[in-house]
């Protein structure tokens, strides 16, 4: 199963982006493979408008089932869910600590967005 993270940088011991339409990277961990894949955002850190659902996509796209980040917004949250993608929120420090967290169980999924939208 594939693991999206939002992160500050391309590696695994970046720091989390509290972010997620808008976070620099996301780190996709394969855990059957133990491959990792770096996705630059750049474009959706930059957007005007609609950088959440087209993060989103590409998360879902990456395959990842499961994302970790601090925040989402409803619109992302509903294009995940819709996408099969369960999510995480409240992530803080290094994206390889939390994914060591999410494997030991310790991060729980959540059934509602955690911002209204628009977060900066």
């Amino acid at each position: 199963m594939k693991v999206a993270v939002t992160s500050r940088g391309p590696e695994p011991d970046s720091e989390i982006d509290p972010r997620f339409g808008r976070a620099k990277y996301f780190i996709i961990f394969d855990r059957e493979t133990d491959e990792v894949v770096a996705l630059d955002n750049t474009q959706n850190l930059n957007a005007l408008q609609g950088a959440g659902i087209q993060a989103a996509r590409n998360v879902i796209d990456a395959g990842a089932k499961a994302l970790i980040t601090g925040n989402v917004g409803p619109k992302a949250f509903a294009t995940l869910k819709a996408g099969g993608v369960e999510v995480c929120l409240g992530a803080d420090g290094t994206v390889r600590d939390m994914v060591e967290q999410y494997e030991a169980g310790r991060l729980r999924s959540v059934d509602k967005p955690s911002v209204t939208g628009h977060w900066v």
